[in-house]
């Protein structure tokens, strides 16, 4: 008899990590003949297909920062793929190189739009994602790639933006915004300046386009990641806090567009 409990506790913790279980795999997809190395996870066991979220890493490229992301994700019940910015799964060795790789696409927004884009078509055509139900997240970089993803007109329902830049050369593009917008920013972040927000504000108010914007006090740039420090004076700095509220202001943000997943 007392061994009864205890085995019932035993199926109880099995069932709990059996359903918080994630499955990964890497997804290979092309653009232009270059092979892109984006990183899956989903659900284990999952049987129906379940929305989609697309996950833009930071300017070093897909590393463990953004897998992880795509895994919490997957996690919640969503079939996540962190995709591939550079080609060949490539991660900058240090900032220098990363600021160049970053910096090549932020100056050509098309081909970032196109790479970006390869990446939803290839979750999209992943065989248990909703392709009724997408939306794209991203970080630094990233978030300024899912904005200019969704200014692309790309069949996103929600994008999320986390400490992303909000700078638009082609300001007019937001008309073509069909996704509801979440930007998560930093109250200081030196990054971008005033008159970048206002202008995007104005773009998106212009547009008609439905959106939110959460500024977190004492939060400056990559305030989600805990690799960036714990020293706001130099600009980047985690904040556990900001991460932590931003990542839940996500989920409800999610569940509002796609419901409930399983």
């Amino acid at each position: 008899m007392k061994l009864m409990p205890l085995f019932a506790c035993f199926l109880c913790l099995a069932f709990v990590a059996c359903a918080g279980s994630v499955k990964t795999e890497t997804l290979k997809y092309t653009l232009d003949g270059r092979t892109m190395i984006g990183y899956l996870a989903y659900p284990a066991g999952l049987m129906a297909p379940q929305p989609g979220v697309l996950v833009v890493h930071e300017w070093y490229g897909l590393n463990a920062y953004a897998r992880h992301r795509a895994e919490q994700l997957a996690k919640l019940g969503y079939v996540a793929l962190a995709a591939d910015m550079y080609g060949d799964g490539k991660v900058a060795a240090d900032t220098q190189e990363a600021g160049r790789l970053a910096t090549a696409l932020k100056q050509d927004r098309a081909e970032m739009r196109k790479r970006a884009r390869a990446a939803l078509d290839a979750l999209h055509s992943f065989r248990l994602t909703d392709t009724n139900r997408l939306a794209a997240i991203g970080y630094c970089f990233g978030g300024t790639t899912v904005l200019e993803l969704a200014r692309s007109g790309a069949p996103l329902a929600a994008v999320v933006s986390f400490h992303g830049g909000l700078d638009s050369p082609h300001p007019e593009d937001g008309r073509n915004i069909k996704a509801a917008l979440l930007i998560c920013h930093g109250a200081n972040d030196p990054y971008e300046s005033a008159a970048d927000m206002s202008a995007f504000q104005d773009e998106l108010r212009k547009a008609g386009v439905d959106w939110e914007m959460v500024i977190y006090g004492n939060a400056v740039h990559s305030f989600t990641n805990p690799n960036s420090g714990n020293d706001p004076t130099k600009g980047m700095a985690y904040n556990a806090f900001a991460d932590r509220r931003s990542w839940e202001l996500m989920q409800d943000f999610l569940r509002e567009r796609f419901g409930k997943v399983e």
